[in-house]
């Protein structure tokens, strides 16, 4: 493992010395492609098999419930929601997308997904070519040799299915290069397997990998024909490795009705429209309890790639930072939750909400009276979430002084639009990014560095021009709601809601508040720009950004080997508290910048619109 020690060592090091382009080990190619609206969206075609609508009353629930838990996710800061839908008896009950965060957009799963690789791997098993006993090493025979045939012969699919492998070769190692079955099998362990619970995502990729060498296909590929196409999942796409595997334990984009729709297939024993496509006793057994998880992680133990939830027979395919499909089988509900919250397993702020409303002593009957006036203000909480009742009547609560008050706000925000009209600054420090950290390890797609920061208006709107690399990325700031735009990133295409703020600070100095929200990610990214007569300040920071960042790296001297040892001798010097302000200055950067005169700028980049 020293090599794997080492590539994280260095990998870590280079980010916070603030380096660009490829600072890893692992080879980079554009793989996410732009969310596929088409025609259907909003109004799905048939063969994508929507869901039925339904007034909540009559599945039994209160939609002044509903209107309740929405509103009690929207105003807890550490939640961060981003999209929400409930069902019951296979009928939407209720669904909201958080503005900026559009309804039915994809959203990155996580973890979410290895409960999909479950799938998959149950239904291998039912085609007679895997077994649940069969030996991980012998399954890669290629790849045999003296040292892993000793270190995992003990290892079968069941202990990576229920993550009892115990193999060390963890989320991290994948940044040492770009053959992870080689760096999984040469791996040691961490303890003993089939005994001990260690949560790692790389026996999900070794689950994927497993299908890949026996079928021949990727993981997607033999999902298409026996999941995708017969359940109408059609706008999903799914991360590789750079050796072409289907990465199984995080990379899946999905959209919420579809992560729906796959939390009701396991409801209904895996049957889907009369037709099994996951055999039941896989069904049962996976969301069977199968080993106990610490209490940090959950209180109710692991099954087959999948967490059990906290009502009687309920589980969960649970996702960082917010990814959940919770499905309750007693009350025939599915509620499935996308967010950019700050924690990482199921003992988290979001899902004790999620408790609270649909767990403790939730006992709805059949059916409910019809209730109008809850249904309207359920309609209206929806709509106000959603961005969509932002509209100024023509003179607000409060008379013509209210509506003065608007007036003059918008008259300030019009002057510093024109302020800024045309200008364009030189950064001094070019080693930030738009895209945020965390995603640009996950998506191993590093910044090539901000160099300038310019703006452009049109009217009473605005733009901001970020220098790139050799690309300009060019988003217009809402001020009243986020504006969406697609921005490629070395060829991957992301969605971006950008929105803005104007403020002044306690030297009377005029600011610029930014949130880059990347509406298919947990991610946003903030930027506060304060401007001087011909200079620029921007203090960056992401959100969820330090505290998971933070988290990672503290992990890190609970691990053996060269790394552990490194990390446990900083900390024990003292010399944590200077490495996590090296860190948090990464995460948090503050880069000035000079304004270029009219004389000196590139004749074409940025002329102002009048």
């Amino acid at each position: 493992m020293a090599k794997t020690e080492l590539a994280v060592a260095e990998l870590i090091w280079n980010i916070i010395a603030r380096k660009t382009g490829n600072v890893g080990k692992v080879d980079f190619f554009p793989q996410k492609p732009a969310f596929p609206f088409g025609d259907g969206f909003g109004k799905q075609e048939e063969e994508e098999q929507p869901l039925e609508r339904a007034v909540p009353e009559s599945q039994g629930v209160s939609s002044a419930h509903l209107a309740a838990f929405l509103k009690e996710l929207a105003l807890h800061e550490n939640v961060d929601i981003h999209q929400v839908m409930v069902v019951r008896n296979g009928r939407v009950i209720c669904e909201c997308g958080f503005e900026p965060y559009q309804p039915g957009l994809w959203h990155a799963s996580y973890s979410m997904c290895k409960s999909i690789t479950g799938m998959a791997v149950g239904m291998l098993i039912q085609e007679g070519r895997l077994r649940l006993q069969d030996k991980v090493i012998d399954l890669f025979g290629s790849r045999k040799n003296l040292f892993n045939i000793f270190r995992l012969k003990d290892i079968t699919v069941e202990h990576l299915l229920t993550m009892t492998s115990c193999v060390s070769f963890n989320e991290t190692g994948i940044v040492s290069g770009n053959d992870w079955v080689r760096g999984y099998l040469e791996s040691g362990l961490v303890g003993i397997a089939g005994k001990n619970f260690e949560y790692n995502s790389m026996n999900s990729y070794m689950l994927s990998a497993i299908i890949t060498e026996i079928t021949g296909e990727t993981l997607m590929e033999y999902l298409r024909p026996r999941l995708w196409e017969p359940m109408g999942i059609r706008r999903i796409f799914w991360e590789t490795c750079p050796k072409g595997i289907t990465k199984g334990g995080w990379g899946l984009f999905l959209c919420p009705e579809d992560a729906a729709k796959l939390g009701m297939l396991y409801l209904q024993h895996g049957n889907w429209k009369g037709k099994q496509l996951v055999p039941q006793d896989w069904v049962e057994a996976s969301c069977k309890r199968h080993t106990d998880t610490p209490s940090v992680m959950s209180n109710y133990g692991y099954g087959y790639q999948m967490w059990m939830g906290g009502r009687e027979g309920s589980f969960n395919y649970n996702g960082m930072l917010g990814q959940d499909v919770l499905a309750y089988p007693d009350l025939n509900m599915v509620v499935v939750t996308n967010a950019g919250s700050k924690e990482l397993f199921q003992n988290c702020v979001l899902l004790g909400i999620v408790k609270k409303y649909f767990e403790e002593g939730f006992e709805p009957p059949a059916v409910l009276p019809e209730d109008l006036r809850g249904q309207i203000m359920l309609q209206h909480v929806i709509e106000e979430l959603e961005g969509r009742r932002t509209g100024l009547p023509v003179i607000e609560k409060g008379g013509w002084e209210k509506r003065k008050a608007v007036y003059v706000r918008s008259t300030l925000r019009q002057n510093r639009i024109r302020f800024l009209n045309g200008r364009i600054y030189e950064m001094n420090e070019r080693q930030v990014g738009l895209m945020p950290l965390l995603m640009q390890v996950f998506h191993n797609n590093f910044t090539d560095g901000i160099r300038k920061i310019g703006f452009m208006a049109s009217g009473n709107r605005l733009f901001i021009h970020l220098y790139e690399g050799e690309e300009r990325i060019s988003l217009e700031i809402g001020f009243v709601k986020a504006v969406a735009a697609n921005v490629s990133f070395h060829g991957e295409i992301y969605r971006i809601g950008t929105k803005g703020e104007f403020s002044t600070d306690e030297d009377g100095r005029m600011v610029l508040k930014i949130d880059f929200a990347f509406l298919e990610e947990a991610c946003r990214r903030k930027v506060k720009l304060y401007f001087n007569e011909d200079s620029l300040e921007a203090h960056w920071d992401e959100t969820p950004g330090k505290e998971v960042i933070m988290e990672g790296l503290d992990s890190f001297t609970d691990l053996g080997g060269k790394m552990g040892f490194l990390m446990n001798t900083i900390k024990e010097s003292g010399g944590i508290d200077v490495f996590h302000l090296l860190v948090e200055r990464t995460v948090q950067p503050v880069c000035t910048g000079m304004e270029i005169k009219p004389e000196d700028k590139a004749a074409g980049e940025i002329r102002p619109c009048i």
